[in-house]
């Protein structure tokens, strides 16, 4: 099973881009904790952080497509660079203009808007490090394996940084380390010497794909589901041993989903990626259904489990049909739409589940993702003439006759291999 991994670690440059990526987003994934942390520090309420994490995260969804666009123009080492530090320096003087002015809300907006497209920047550099396209596969889904780690080792560097100096300083250090991540992708030589492919001028960019647009109208429901859970965990915990049973809960969807991932990602796959997106989408949605049970404690971590054993798979699937669907030119705004897509989809669906948490229970909270997981898949299935579609030179060529299986691999252009 290990073998396919080892092959992508092995090749030069992948750990370094890889680990940097990682240590790079870390300020990102940890923002909501680090600032409601600070926050109630300083003295301010849960309503105030949560004010500022929404701040954040809207920016931080507006900002992802836009640098992701300027990438592709202009290269990563000129964008990457320049938008980690301006993103540290905002977010470094939050820590300390405090929370009690408008100069507040400007910071957390700006440190938001300007965090560097990385994610979406690595898979616009997998072709150019690992050359085949079974190995690039494989790398899209060690990326979101390795996602599930820094979302569990994040929170608990958050907590460490809080017990040996203090709210502020995590702030401080985790921005750092930030730092430190885009730098040493930035000035490895795949990044300096990527060259994104050349494109035609257009204000929409890469959502002038209807494929694309596909994909990311059913993603914005398996966010959905993915904030949801969340809320609904929240309301089960609070009668079934409070805090550390959510920890749990929570802890076991990222397993779950790190496990799921792992197995998908160390097998070759045939056939159409967009066809295998939707049995992928469909048992994630059967998988929330056994929540609803509503078990005791333990069970119900058990079930957690299950809730995440498909969403690495569904993301990585997903990586490889943005590969495909993304016009020329376009592949790293095209990835950063689509993690756009799930952070506004994860903040919807926490939105969401409050009022029918408040109105129905827990219960119906945990019935909100197998729902939107299921719209997810009727997504898929209402536009898979569009999904399933050749790619010529950028474009959705849609056609009776055409062959799904034509255009299901990734590009590899001479502007990738620069």
């Amino acid at each position: 099973m290990a073998t396919g991994y080892l092959e992508i670690l092995r090749a030069k440059h992948a750990v370094r881009l890889l680990t940097g990526t990682l240590v790079g987003r870390l300020p990102n994934a940890v923002a909501s904790i680090a600032l409601l942390l600070f926050v109630r520090a300083e003295g301010g309420s849960y309503s105030l952080a949560g004010a500022l994490a929404a701040v954040y995260g809207v920016a931080n969804a507006v900002g992802q497509p836009l640098l992701g666009r300027l990438v592709d123009l202009y290269g990563q080492p000129r964008v990457q660079l320049p938008a980690s530090v301006l993103s540290a320096l905002a977010m470094s003087g939050f820590a300390f203009v405090g929370i009690g002015s408008l100069p507040a809300y400007v910071l957390v907006a700006a440190s938001g808007l300007f965090t560097p497209p990385l994610e979406g920047g690595l898979r616009a550099l997998w072709p150019s490090v690992l050359r085949r396209e079974d190995q690039v596969h494989t790398a899209y889904a060690l990326d979101a394996v390795a996602q599930e780690v820094m979302f569990t080792v994040g929170p608990l560097l958050v907590t460490l940084c809080v017990s040996l100096w203090s709210e502020r300083a995590a702030l401080l250090v985790l921005n750092a380390l930030g730092m430190l991540g885009a730098l040493s992708v930035v000035v490895s030589r795949p990044s300096r010497e990527w060259r994104s492919e050349p494109r035609e001028a257009h204000w929409l960019g890469a959502l002038r794909s209807p494929g694309l647009l596909a994909l990311l109208a059913a993603f914005l429901f398996v966010g959905i589901a993915m904030g949801s859970i969340a809320v609904a965990a929240v309301s089960y915990a609070d009668g079934h041993g409070g805090d550390a049973v959510y920890g749990w809960m929570m802890a076991a969807v990222g397993l779950g989903a790190l496990a799921g991932g792992t197995v998908y990602g160390a097998r070759r796959w045939a056939g159409a990626p967009e066809r295998r997106l939707r049995v992928l989408v469909a048992l994630l949605a059967v998988c929330y259904v056994p929540l609803t049970l509503m078990p005791g404690p333990v069970s119900m971590v058990l079930l957690s489990v299950l809730a995440g054993v498909f969403l690495a798979p569904c993301i990585a699937c997903a990586f490889v049909i943005v590969d495909r669907h993304a016009p020329a030119g376009t592949v790293t705004e095209a990835f950063s739409w689509l993690v756009t897509t799930f952070v506004v989809g994860a903040s919807v669906g926490t939105g969401l589940a409050g009022p029918v948490v408040e109105a129905g229970g827990a219960l119906w909270g945990f019935a909100l993702p197998g729902m939107a997981g299921a719209v997810s898949l009727l997504v898929l299935l209402a536009t898979g003439r569009v999904l399933t579609a050749p790619v010529v030179g950028g474009v959705v060529v849609v056609s009776s006759e055409n062959d799904p299986n034509r255009a299901a691999q990734p590009r590899f252009s001479s502007g990738d291999r620069a």
